[in-house]
């Protein structure tokens, strides 16, 4: 072996060491103990003032109170159109006692001046808006006089007496010269816009918004827009983290993507430092290799890192620290953990820092309807979504981990698990934080399996005004939460063992069958392989399980999918089969990646990633019905969608066949 070899060998080996070794957290704290040490470093004070034109003070903090420079109205001011005149004038004044005044040779429009007093016995005709003319201490409506023409002069005839101040807004009446207009800390919006302009302020003194830089961290960051390379992923953390700062009402400066390189990572986070409030990074900060964060933020500066690691599920890898003034964070890599986390320490810091109130939560009771498995030691938060049931509220857990993007912002709200329970049992009752404002049950639940086609029907039911809830949990899944009343509609695809026919051996009395479409299910392999190509699905299978180097990819227990290969192995465990993925999507992309040789998927799905499929045999993908639901109007909606001529096109252009 030469010398360059025995290099390379060297460094690989010492990468396998690290990695083994995983150095540990600093010390694991409970979320209470992280949030306390944290705190007791910040300073949560509102920022100082900055003067901003109105057009950019929405939703802006006051600095300090605002004192109306002048009155309004400035002037005692019209309320109606009518006229102006003395109220003992019409003193006696009714339907067949009217009272005759000489009208003005002038008219009060807005914006036009008085140039005559109001003498007894006269009115001036004004506008709504207009000023009140000297002499004049009432109007009357136009509606409540009657006009006089002779040969001397105009007159008015006033059938209804008024009062002293009638239909007259003083000055001042609405705002007045330096009283207080706005208070210090009240945040801005449009009304708040109204009453500064009517004081002629064109600008306005509000709390600096906290800039935060947003940094991401990780070799195999791909910048959105930028080709996905083999291993790579998107940056998303970066635009869902700038997004939240903002939404937290902080500035959000980004800095980008930084590779796995303490000496780059150090700079950024200096040069973060010298030019922010505060500092988010995300990733790098867990235990595995390549994780090089908090390395990097304990050489930052004192007083350094007070916490590295918190007993939270998701989130355990937080690392909290401060360097000098500045608050520096360092969130977990994978999107849910990093938004749980941004939403439990970072955001109250970028609202308190930004004058803003704390934000409260809005809870809803659910009940849970499966048994919950939680790691003892670790408080767990679950995400869920929502139904209404005739028993009220259910939360049904999303199943998506923390790698997830779509976990935070699909999920209705969440829930915790203590500490110290090592599972939740099934129809617990749970207090769910919601993640917005609104507890709002969709129109039309459906649970099951999941079909490409079926976003088309649920994309024609938006169309329609429809807000309709997918919950993908498996043919076996859907039949159980149909049979429970937990859904609406259950997407079927389950082949009878004895009669080979699709889903009509699951009817019930309960439960109606409503036809879906038909789609293809094959022996899914990459385009070329010479032991697959050519053949039968059949002797496809027998030559993938001829060949122990041959590795496979499955699909979860209670899909249909499943049920169909367990039924083609016939009790064979191929090399592969613990690779259990919930999607055809999932399945695809093992095979098209070389971490699996073959699989069973639908051939659309399979066409989308260029794979080779044998066809195996049509299945019906229906959909299940509680019979006790179908009169509700979102149900005959759907099932109208079902026939629609439009839909039926689109399911076929994905290769289906309605």
């Amino acid at each position: 072996m030469n010398q360059d070899a025995k290099s390379k060998r060297t460094t690989i080996l010492d990468a396998i060491r690290r990695a083994a070794r995983q150095e540990q957290f600093l010390e694991v704290v409970s979320a209470a103990e992280a949030r306390r040490r944290f705190e007791a470093r910040l300073d949560r004070a509102a920022l100082a003032g900055e003067l901003v034109p109105l057009a950019a003070a929405l939703s802006r903090v006051i600095a300090a109170d605002v004192i109306a420079p002048i009155d309004t109205p400035p002037f005692d001011r019209a309320n109606v159109d009518g006229f102006a005149l003395r109220a003992a004038d019409t003193l006696g004044a009714g339907p067949g006692t009217p009272k005759r005044l000489a009208l003005n040779r002038e008219v009060i429009a807005c914006g036009v001046a008085p140039s005559l007093e109001v003498a007894p016995g006269t009115a001036t005709a004004i506008a709504t808006g207009g000023v009140i003319p000297r002499g004049a201490d009432a109007v009357v409506m136009i509606e409540h006089t009657e006009l006089i023409e002779d040969a001397a002069a105009l007159a008015i005839d006033i059938h209804r007496t008024v009062t002293s101040g009638q239909f007259i807004s003083y000055a001042g009446s609405d705002i007045a010269r330096g009283e207080t207009l706005l208070r210090r800390g009240i945040q801005i919006g449009s009304r708040e816009i109204g009453m500064l302009a009517a004081c002629g302020l064109a600008s306005v003194d509000v709390v600096r918004r906290p800039r935060v830089a947003v940094l991401s961290t990780g070799d195999e960051l791909i910048q959105p827009g930028q080709p996905l390379r083999p291993g790579g992923v998107y940056d998303s953390n970066g635009a869902i983290i700038a997004a939240a700062v903002a939404e937290a009402g902080g500035e959000a400066v980004p800095f980008g993507a930084i590779a796995d390189d303490q000496s780059a990572l150090e700079g950024a986070m200096r040069a973060a430092l010298a030019s922010c409030d505060i500092v988010v990074l995300s990733g790098g900060t867990s235990k595995g290799a390549g994780d090089l964060s908090h390395q990097v933020v304990s050489r930052l500066g004192s007083p350094g890192i007070f916490v590295h690691g918190v007993a939270l599920k998701p989130g355990k890898p937080l690392c909290l620290a401060v360097i000098g003034k500045t608050p520096l964070i360092v969130l977990p890599g994978f999107p849910t953990s990093a938004i749980f986390t941004f939403h439990a320490f970072v955001a109250p810091l970028i609202r308190a820092r930004a004058g803003l109130p704390v934000e409260a939560s809005h809870t809803v009771t659910a009940r849970v309807p499966l048994r919950i498995p939680s790691e003892l030691g670790r408080e767990e938060f679950v995400l869920v979504s929502l139904v209404g049931a005739d028993d009220g509220l259910i939360a049904f857990p999303t199943g998506k981990g923390s790698g997830a993007v779509t976990a935070f912002s699909q999920a209705d709200g969440f829930f915790a698990i203590d500490a110290l329970a090592s599972a939740l049992d099934a129809d617990s009752q749970v207090e769910v934080t919601l993640i917005g404002k609104s507890e709002r049950a969709p129109d039309l639940v459906i649970m099951g399996s999941h079909d490409i086609a079926l976003d088309v029907v649920v994309g024609a039911l938006a169309e329609r005004g429809l807000r309709v809830r997918t919950i993908a949990v498996g043919s076996l899944g859907g039949v159980s939460a149909a049979s429970r009343g937990e859904c609406d509609i259950a997407p079927v695809h389950l082949v009878d063992a004895a009669s080979g026919v699709y889903n009509k051996h699951l009817l019930t009395p309960e439960l109606a069958l409503v036809p879906g479409w038909r789609r293809m299910q094959g022996f899914v392999f990459r385009s070329g392989d010479a032991r697959f190509a050519g053949r039968s699905a059949e002797a496809a299978l027998q030559a993938a399980l001829a060949d122990p180097a041959v590795l496979m990819v499955n699909r979860n227990a209670g899909s249909g999918t499943r049920v169909l290969i367990d039924s083609l192995l016939r009790g064979v465990k191929p090399p592969g089969y613990a690779n259990q993925p919930r999607s055809h999507n999932a399945v695809a992309a093992a095979i098209a990646q070389h971490r699996a040789d073959w699989g069973v998927a639908i051939a659309p799905v399979a066409n989308l990633y260029g794979l080779a499929v044998l066809p195996i045999a049509p299945e019906h993908y229906d959909f299940l019905l509680v019979e006790a639901r179908r009169r509700r109007p979102a149900v005959q909606v759907f099932i109208e969608v079902l026939q629609d001529e439009v839909t039926r096109d689109r399911i076929r252009a994905l290769g289906m066949e309605p």
